[in-house]
């Protein structure tokens, strides 16, 4: 395919990108004056080292690119206790002071911009116009929470007595444990923290392995932007370490809520650690997005909105397209307009060179995954249209698979990489029930302009999110999250920082009628 990368190309990825700005070449090589390159944890306002390091890798290239601090559980409890001491006060500290503090975090994102995106880049594998994005919604974030701090209101209700008044407070939960994933190492941490410093919480974060340079970048900048002590805190740790940190978090009676973004499996594991101490828990898990295309579609618009939502970040994300189903009136067009689309606008390489749009997957398992589906799908009968190898490393070529089947792997698991497999239907029935056949639930989409047919597909659809005729979803504005197997509870909006706040009834008695 000759949109994937070419022999040549692949051996320069193992060398520094040409062509980058300074900036970008020094975080390249991770110069340790560089002032938001930190591989230290952060507890209580300090920088603090570990017995041990475990080593940070640029997917691209395999190259080591840090070594950070590898906490563990007893570094992991002092940041829960200077969390909870930093609580005491900071509930305390009025809506319009937090508000003002994560503003200037926001500030200092946005000035920072470049230089926190070149991190997510070496670190991440995505290309450097997609992590300057994730800044950009990342800062979002606190820009949304810093507005929302001062409307967490309560409400005062009409009582069934005329000697009482009822009054419903809200109230800041305590510590949050915030567990996030590497796919968005900046905007998953701001989602969840936004919304807890603006009610009032404090919070231990543990990042992942992956992607830790990310995080420890925000705390800088916190730092800066004046958040106390105690009240932003970050644990770095190995694959090893995680169990016994993620235990500390889950556990420790001082945490009073749980934040994790990540796989099904792992958040199952954190809710049963959690159960036991009856903690509030907030879960955005897999997802398995069905990706709908009717006869009535405008089919230009829909292949637009197939390459949106498949193939940011080389498709590593949550709400990823991972099921194409297109109705036979249109399934040979959609698959043509596709294909040259393909050719034409995705470029494989280094995140840093400025025509990449596809980058490494995060490592050698992720492609080896997307290959077993591909191969399986093809032992069945699927045909590959477009791409289907691997190339160097933890690279793939983006591969299209037509006649594809729901008895297939990559109908029945999340993918979590640049492929895209179209199944034919018929009818919308058919269509509704393949798509609500999975046990996750997390985004959907599907591409109509017949009126009626839309608001019953939206109604239909088992999904926490819809998106139609559109294939990019995500704002601060709009709640994210999932139903069945794809989570608890829901972040960004309104109603996201509802998460972290109690609310207490007070019934005031003993008035005179």
């Amino acid at each position: 395919m000759s949109a994937v990368c070419l022999p040549r190309t692949c051996r320069l990825l193992r060398q520094v990108p040409r062509g980058l700005p300074a900036a970008m070449r020094r975080h390249f090589s991770l110069d340790v004056a560089a002032p938001l390159l930190r591989t230290q944890g952060f507890v209580n306002g300090r920088w603090v080292s570990a017995a041990s390091v475990f080593p940070v890798l640029d997917p691209a290239t395999g190259q080591e690119i840090a070594r950070v601090a590898d906490f563990g559980p007893a570094e992991a409890k002092q940041a829960v206790d200077a969390a909870h001491e930093a609580f005491q006060s900071w509930k305390h500290v009025t809506a319009k002071e937090r508000s003002v503090v994560l503003r200037k975090w926001f500030d200092l994102l946005m000035l920072h911009r470049d230089d926190l995106a070149s991190i997510i880049t070496f670190e991440c594998g995505k290309p450097i116009r997609e992590s300057l994005g994730e800044i950009s919604y990342s800062a979002s974030f606190l820009e949304w929470f810093s507005e929302e701090a001062r409307r967490i209101y309560g409400d005062i209700v009409p009582p069934p007595a005329r000697d009482r008044k009822i009054l419903l407070l809200k109230q800041p939960i305590g510590v949050a444990s915030i567990i996030t994933p590497w796919n968005f190492p900046s905007a998953m941490i701001t989602r969840k923290v936004g919304a807890a410093l603006a009610a009032g919480c404090t919070v231990v974060v543990k990042p992942a392995e992956d992607t830790p340079l990310s995080a420890l970048a925000l705390a800088e900048l916190a730092a800066q932007a004046g958040v106390p002590a105690g009240v932003f805190n970050v644990v770095p740790c190995s694959r090893d370490q995680t169990p016994s940190v993620g235990r500390v978090l889950c556990t420790d009676p001082l945490v009073a809520k749980i934040s994790f973004t990540g796989s099904t499996n792992t958040g199952k594991v954190l809710l049963k650690m959690a159960a036991d101490t009856v903690k509030k828990a907030s879960m955005e898990l897999g997802g398995h997005a069905p990706f709908i295309v009717f006869d009535s579609a405008d089919v230009d618009r829909a292949v637009g909105g197939a390459m949106a939502s498949k193939f940011r970040n080389s498709g590593q994300t949550c709400v990823c397209s991972n099921r194409f189903l297109v109705q036979s009136g249109i399934y040979e067009r959609f698959l043509e307009k596709l294909g040259r689309a393909m050719d034409s606008e995705l470029r494989v390489g280094h995140g840093s060179e400025p025509h990449t749009t596809q980058g490494p997957l995060i490592n050698a398992g992720a492609a080896e995954k997307v290959v077993q589906q591909i191969s399986d799908a093809v032992s069945r009968g699927a045909k590959v249209l477009k791409g289907g190898k691997r190339l160097d490393g933890s690279f793939m070529e983006p591969t299209l698979l037509a006649d594809v089947t729901a008895d297939m792997l990559c109908t029945k698991e999340e993918t979590f990489g640049p492929l895209v497999p179209v199944i034919r239907f018929d009818t919308e029935e058919e269509a509704v029930a393949v798509a609500n056949a999975s046990s996750v639930g997390l985004a959907g989409y599907f591409y109509s302009q017949d009126v009626g047919q839309i608001w019953r597909v939206v109604e239909a659809l088992e999904v926490g999110i819809v998106g139609v005729n559109e294939g990019l979803l995500s704002t601060p504005e709009a709640t994210f999250g999932g139903v069945k197997q794809s989570g608890l509870g829901r972040e960004g909006s309104k109603y996201g920082i509802d998460e972290y706040l109690e609310v207490k009834y007070m019934c005031f008695g003993g008035l005179d009628p």
